[in-house]
């Protein structure tokens, strides 16, 4: 990817869903970067990244066959991107960086890498144990959300984070990972099987 986010990983692997870290698909469409080895900590997280990028890829056409990286930061680098490219001098959950500026009038057809998704561990670690959920459940939230900013997808105005959030519910409900906006679910409860719209 090209968007220059200084990222210097200490651990490489390229996944897909047949993969272990020892031994690394080199046609995956998901870049897995590992710059804070405390991910590694919460399991088999190749598995996870590459669940999250096949359920949004059956619900979001942009999405579908298009090159990712993942990279599994801290804090310090979420916040250091966060001031470098937002102008907010603070850590945040996950920042994305899209290949392309408006995917809008690009079809699922093409070939050009989707972006980067950079996540921060301590952050999401601390929301998913203030909001009573499970860590892999908001850890797959995060990659969601970020895989959906890729796609050309927003929460700036109500109601675009209404379609935004509706469709992440969809998404992680086809998971069965409940509905990360109410509280009440915060990660125990079970979604039957469910197909995206």
């Amino acid at each position: 990817m090209t968007n220059n986010i200084d990222v210097q990983p200490s651990t490489f692997t390229r996944t897909d869903d047949d993969s272990s870290a020892d031994d690394p698909a080199p046609n995956s469409l998901v870049t897995l970067l590992v710059q804070c080895e405390a991910w590694i900590s919460l399991g088999d997280i190749e598995k996870t990244v590459n669940n999250a990028y096949n359920a949004v890829s059956a619900c979001v056409p942009a999405v579908n066959g298009r090159e990712v990286v993942v990279v599994l930061a801290d804090d310090a680098e979420l916040r250091s991107l966060n001031g470098r490219f937002r102008g907010k001098d603070k850590p945040t959950n996950v920042l994305s960086f899209p290949q392309i500026e408006d995917i809008a009038p690009y079809d699922s057809g093409m070939d050009l890498p989707l972006g980067d998704i950079i996540i921060a561990y301590e952050t999401v670690l601390r929301e998913a144990d203030e909001e009573n959920k499970l860590t892999l459940h908001h850890f797959t939230h995060m990659i969601v959300h970020g895989l959906l900013h890729l796609a050309g997808f927003d929460h700036e105005t109500s109601v675009d984070a209404e379609q935004m959030e509706a469709l992440e519910r969809e998404i992680l409900a086809s998971m069965n990972i409940p509905d990360p906006y109410n509280s009440v679910a915060n990660g125990l409860a079970e979604y039957p099987d469910r197909r995206c719209i």
